[in-house]
């Protein structure tokens, strides 16, 4: 497994987070099956929960209130991270993973027939979910900051990149 981070500014709309984005290339070998109980598995072992399986949406969102793990289970997904400004466009393929911090902006620009992606995400409140355009920048700040860093790295466990690269 091949891991790379992005980290993006506040863009003033899309408030982003001081920790960075991680890519897990890899984290999942494609060929071994079921690559979603795969990944729901694995992400389950190491503490993250909650999971679901469908495909992300394609407009910009982000959750200020928790961190997302997502992993690509089938297709390859073109996404936009970050936002339009200051963001970058990634490419992801099945059994590669994206830990998401709370408050990164994230869209689907164009998949591939038959994407299928795992998210799931650690132990606290459940999710919200913002647009672009949201109301009351100061208090969605406030609670970005206050997100809990997880106990595990959802692909690697209390050894993973996250340990590394989070704290």
């Amino acid at each position: 497994m091949r891991t790379e981070t992005l980290v993006f500014a506040d863009d003033g709309d899309i408030p982003n987070n001081r920790l960075p984005l991680i890519v897990y290339a890899g984290a999942i070998d494609p060929d071994v099956g079921d690559v979603a109980r795969a990944f729901e598995g694995l992400f389950g072992r190491n503490g993250w929960g909650r999971s679901w399986r469908s495909v992300v949406f394609p407009f910009h969102h982000y959750h200020s209130n928790s961190h997302e793990v997502l992993g690509v289970a089938a297709g390859t997904v073109t996404l936009r991270m970050g936002g339009e400004v200051g963001g970058a466009t990634i490419e992801a393929k099945a059994g590669d993973a994206l830990l998401i911090p709370a408050g990164v902006g994230h869209k689907r620009l164009s998949p591939t027939e038959g994407l299928l992606v795992v998210g799931a995400y650690p132990p606290g409140p459940d999710y919200d979910l913002l647009r672009e355009g949201a109301e009351d920048k100061d208090r969605i700040r406030a609670r970005i900051a206050a997100v809990a860093m997880p106990p595990t790295d959802p692909v690697g466990g209390r050894e993973g990149p996250m340990q590394r690269f989070w704290m």
